[in-house]
């Protein structure tokens, strides 16, 4: 019983093996919110049997027949002030847990922040403090917060990444935050969460979290030996189509912000006065990484 119940917590359900602070709270919140619905549910279905095995129509029963019976204040306050109370608790802790997602997972550490464009069925990732780019993969060192600015050059979308905290939706005309970090080294799958077509199935990426020495040495590799991402190129790129990873040296300058703003991010000047200064935050401490 016990190995059939648990069998649900194996490795191959990322989001209940977090490797980082975002998905730690995320998952605590799904504990708590199982444990509260818990003491709901396991009364309920015990009293409902209960009452089905005491009051069955069998000869000689001899469970109190009361057809008159009506109502019972302290039932009446007992089974409303239980929901109230755990409504409200979860509630409370739910609005705790949303407001701290929205801060850098760690205070005394300097951010990068990487802009992430969600396009037809593919994943592009620009690092304005390291002037690199690269489509379905996404690299970054471990225990620094990242700030994820998501837009979409296609249909809406939603970034994902299971082990690091959960999705965020990718809009046109539209820039999102996202803090997430990875406290260990590894290789952490990410898929767009928002059903996009018949490429849907091959829209996924991954984040791999590596030390800060290995961080650089791989900026300093992909800025010597990676082709430049031209527009011609983005444009080809933001095609319907599925392709494997890349690597680009460099990308026009403000092509995440005309990408947004083409569609309408003239509407979110706090958003992306906030990716901006993300961004210049980045690049006077990129030479720290």
């Amino acid at each position: 019983m016990a190995a059939a119940l648990l069998s649900g917590c194996g490795p191959q359900y990322l989001v209940l093996h977090p490797v980082g602070p975002a998905g730690r709270q995320e998952l605590n919140l799904i504990i708590i919110s199982v444990i509260l619905i818990a003491i709901v549910i396991v009364p309920t279905i015990a009293i409902f049997f209960f009452v089905i095995f005491r009051y069955r129509n069998t000869p000689g029963n001899k469970a109190k027949y009361t057809p008159e019976w009506s109502e019972s204040k302290t039932l009446e306050i007992v089974w409303w002030s239980i929901p109230i109370i755990i409504v409200g608790f979860l509630s409370a802790f739910t609005a705790k847990t949303t407001f701290a997602l929205t801060r850098p997972p760690e205070q005394n550490v300097t951010p990068i922040t990487i802009h992430v464009t969600s396009l037809d069925w593919k994943w592009l990732f620009q690092y304005p403090g390291q002037g690199v780019a690269t489509v379905n993969y996404c690299e970054i060192p471990t225990g620094v917060p990242i700030q994820f600015v998501l837009t979409s050059d296609a249909p809406m979308n939603s970034f994902w990444v299971p082990q690091l905290g959960g999705q965020e939706y990718t809009m046109p005309g539209m820039a999102m935050g996202l803090w997430l970090q990875a406290d260990k080294s590894g290789t952490y799958y990410g898929h767009g969460a928002n059903f996009t077509g018949s490429g849907f199935a091959h829209d996924n990426f991954n984040v791999i979290a590596t030390s800060d020495a290995q961080f650089n040495q791989w900026v300093k590799d992909t800025k010597s030996t990676a082709p430049a991402l031209t527009l011609t190129g983005y444009n080809h790129l933001k095609q319907p189509s599925t392709m494997g990873t890349a690597s680009y040296s460099s990308f026009p300058p403000g092509l995440f912000h005309n990408v947004v703003w083409a569609d309408g991010g003239q509407y979110m000047p706090k958003t992306m006065q906030g990716a901006n200064a993300g961004m210049n935050d980045t690049n006077s401490t990129s030479s720290n990484h």
